[in-house]
């Protein structure tokens, strides 16, 4: 019986080492666990801050291309009226000829009305001639001319109207300009 009772000792004290050596295993696992958790809510954390990034960088991107496609539209229509700035103007000029046909005067003045209609639609602004002062920001002197009958920077005369589209100067308007001496 006494080696029975030692037997039981032996198993016991072995379960005992058992027991705590698990329990050793378990606190050392719970501790990678928690580190492991505590990596992983990291990463998904920094996962998550580039995906906002990227979301705002996409976002960013396709506002700016959709204004780049916007103005490079509106550019397209720039140049397209610029090309026919030439056409407006000989009309201007052929209407102040004067013709002995009437019908025919009276048609080009409908075409040329409907042209500048057309383009004032998609956004052509003539520069207003009712500003009798040189502005160099919106005339072109062609020529200066010296006057004592009128004030310094006087526009005497305009050969050729200036333009705006969609409030960008298009053209400067091309002026004769008085200068004192």
């Amino acid at each position: 019986m006494e080696s029975e009772n030692n037997n039981q000792a032996v198993v016991a004290e072995e379960t005992g080492e058992q027991t705590e050596q698990t329990g050793s295993d378990v606190a050392s696992s719970l501790g990678e666990i928690v580190s492991e958790r505590d990596r992983l809510a990291k990463e998904k954390k920094e996962l998550q801050e580039l995906l906002q990034r990227r979301q705002a960088e996409f976002e960013n991107f396709r506002r700016r291309n959709e204004r780049e496609r916007g103005e490079l539209a509106e550019y397209a229509t720039m140049d397209t009226i610029k090309a026919l700035l030439p056409v407006l103007d000989d009309f201007e000029r052929a209407l102040k000829t004067e013709s002995a046909d009437k019908k025919y005067a009276r048609g080009m003045e409908l075409i040329y009305q409907r042209l500048s209609e057309t383009l004032s639609k998609l956004g052509l602004e003539p520069i207003s001639s009712d500003v009798p002062v040189f502005n160099p920001h919106i005339h072109h002197a062609v020529e200066m001319v010296e006057s004592k009958d009128h004030p310094d920077q006087t526009i005497l005369d305009e050969y050729q109207r200036g333009y705006y589209f969609k409030g960008k100067l298009l053209r400067p308007a091309m002026v004769k300009v008085a200068v004192n001496s």
